[in-house]
């Protein structure tokens, strides 16, 4: 079947847009394939379409846990046969989910990249008939990347296991030194990238400079309809911002990474059908939300990479109408960002000594500790050793990157439900409401062994087949727990610190430079980037953007606030200076160059208004590159 038959046949369009062909023919011909696309790209299109028309399955390693999900629930939607293997299953639901890419003649497995350093997995996976490896969010990969992740090295064990299968990595944001690192690290056979313009028409970039952000906030509200998100660095403020908008009459939501799965369900759901119009949050927003008629999208905060400010920008007008971007900056923003460097890398003296207070937090005697996991409460460590929290959460992070310790800040457990009645009497109770029964069956019939032994149990998968929302059997499970019905623990997030290596002292702790030093430097390099970004007033937002990411031919937007002061300025040096100054100065009846005219002070743009303005009127007469008076 051709490409363009199953695109039509499957998602209704009748051609590809953009590069999506292009690498859809790439990997047809077997080929290793980079493509770097923007939000809202249709990326997932590159992998899907050529999957569907080749005989095989293919991996897709992604971070994001909610896409995940969501595009396997699309896939099926269209009779397409895909499933997910994700934290908070159990082994005997995993092996299930590996016999049938085996047996089942499944065309997708989406798993995350740490799902690799499973050995059942590595041991089942051998046995699929993989024809394709797609790498999502690829910049992860790379060390110069903006969200480096150390798991995603380990995709490189799949290609040893495939070696003639080719691997697709694609990402909405990369630099030229992360699209060669990319491709470095995935070992291609030969250099192979394609790529869109950054390019967004329909979206002005614009920067504010006040020092009221909360008013100027209000006054872009009222400017600006339509739906919002406004982006914040912490959890609090996330909720101060919130309730200050519900105060003065907008509706909104917070969002940040600390919520329960309900409580993030119940705010997303909100937002995206309208009751609420803004979203504030932290960048644990946005990511995979697909709701494309967002009109504005605030910073009150400077993020810490162009990267990151590119991607949640573009979470604005992905219908392709009228947005904005908007940055608001206020003098003490570039003292706020330049300290971000300390914070996240602090002085080696003080990893140190948070590595030895932490083998002291668990006791832990020198030559012990190797492979050894415990739940960690950063609140009560910072406590404990009076470290400030910034700082240490940061330390720690080196800490897994030197490999002394594995740091994951948020170990997610999945809910957790056992029938303690036997199901006779589950089934002798009576007067329960239709949505108790309407949730007991669906668990039923989709988990066994519920009375002998807990299962885990999905919960956004239980909520889309019985149309309940994740608060609303929340309500019905502890409820059932209280009658004494069901034993339910609900889903938690838990940081975890594992050692990786033996103790040692502190003293004696190795730092490689491409862990501190170097990525230091990045780091520092990408603040300087944001605050010349921000403080930049003569060169169009855009072209600021693009040039960042290797577009070194990208022209003005015309609709940033750059490009709009700049036509406010030529709008107003023309009557000024524009007929009068050129007639005075033709007055001699001699030839005169632009570059004369130029000297008048006129910008180029309005010069040639004028130019042509005089020209219609038969007032001058223009011979190659000279004019003079018409007489």
């Amino acid at each position: 079947m051709k490409y363009r038959e199953i695109l039509k046949r499957y998602w209704g369009y009748d051609d590809f847009r953009g590069i999506q062909r292009d690498i859809i023919e790439s990997i047809g011909r077997g080929q290793d394939t980079l493509g770097l696309m923007p939000t809202g790209g249709g990326k997932s299109i590159t992998f899907q379409v050529p999957t569907l028309a080749g005989d095989g399955l293919c991996i897709v390693v992604t971070p994001l846990i909610a896409l995940m999900k969501d595009q396997v629930a699309n896939l099926r939607s269209r009779g397409i046969k895909a499933l997910s293997i994700h934290a908070g299953m159990k082994t005997s639901e995993v092996v299930t989910a590996l016999e049938n890419c085996i047996f089942g003649d499944y065309k997708f497995l989406y798993i995350s990249p740490e799902r690799i350093d499973s050995e059942l997995f590595l041991k089942k996976i051998k046995r699929v008939n993989v024809q394709l490896i797609t790498v999502d969010e690829a910049h992860c990969i790379s060390q110069w990347g903006h969200d480096f992740r150390p798991a995603y090295r380990r995709i490189s064990e799949l290609r040893d296991m495939f070696p003639g299968v080719p691997v697709l990595a694609l990402t909405a944001t990369a630099t030229p030194e992360v699209v060669d690192d990319i491709q470095q690290q995935l070992n291609f056979r030969e250099k192979n990238c394609f790529r869109m313009s950054f390019g967004r028409k329909n979206l002005a970039y614009v920067v504010r400079y006040t020092e009221n952000k909360a008013a100027e906030l209000l006054h872009i509200l009222g400017r600006v309809a339509g739906s919002a998100i406004i982006y914040t660095l912490n959890r609090k403020k996330t909720k101060e911002v919130c309730e200050f908008l519900t105060a003065h009459g907008i509706t909104a939501e917070y969002y940040h990474a600390g919520l329960s799965p309900e409580s993030k369900d119940a705010k997303e759901e909100a937002w995206k059908t309208g009751r609420a119009r803004v979203m504030v949050s932290t960048n644990a927003f946005g990511m995979g939300i697909d709701k494309p008629d967002v009109r504005l999208v605030v910073h009150i905060d400077l993020p810490s990479s162009i990267e990151a400010y590119f991607q949640e920008a573009g979470r604005a007008g992905r219908d392709g109408e009228k947005a904005y971007a908007v940055t608001l900056f206020s003098r003490i923003d570039k003292q706020v960002v330049s300290r971000r460097l300390s914070d996240n890398y602090p002085p080696q003296e003080f990893i140190r000594e948070v590595y030895d207070d932490l083998c002291y937090y668990y006791n832990m005697a020198l030559g012990d500790g190797l492979d050894c996991t415990f739940e960690f409460s950063l609140g009560d460590f910072c406590k404990k050793y009076h470290r400030p929290t910034l700082q240490t959460d940061s330390a720690l992070r080196l800490l897994t990157r030197m490999g002394y310790i594995e740091y994951v800040e948020e170990m997610e457990y999945a809910s957790r439900v056992r029938f303690i009645v036997d199901k006779d009497s589950l089934y002798r109770f009576r007067g329960l409401p239709d949505d108790y029964e309407l949730l007991i069956n669906a668990i039923l019939r989709n988990y066994s062994g519920l009375f002998t032994d807990f299962a885990f149990i999905d919960e956004r998968y239980l909520s889309r087949i019985t149309k309940l929302s994740r608060h609303r059997m929340y309500e019905i499970l502890v409820s059932l727990h209280s009658k004494r019905l069901v034993s339910y623990a609900p889903s938690k997030k838990c940081p975890i610190i594992t050692f990786t290596r033996r103790r040692i002292l502190g003293s004696e702790l190795r730092f490689d430079r491409s862990v501190y030093d170097e990525r230091k430097a990045i780091f520092g390099d990408r603040l300087n980037a944001v605050i010349g970004y921000a403080t930049m007033r003569d060169k169009c937002r855009s072209r600021i953007l693009l040039e960042y990411f290797g577009e070194k031919d990208a022209m003005p937007c015309g609709s940033c606030d750059v490009c709009a002061d700049e036509r406010a300025r030529n709008a107003a040096v023309k009557p000024a200076l524009s007929v009068e100054g050129v007639m005075q100065l033709l007055s001699d009846g001699e030839l005169h160059s632009l570059d004369e005219l130029e000297s008048l002070g006129l910008p180029r743009e309005a010069m040639k208004d004028v130019m042509r303005e005089l020209c219609d009127e038969e007032k001058i007469a223009i011979d190659g590159d000279k004019i003079k008076l018409n007489r």
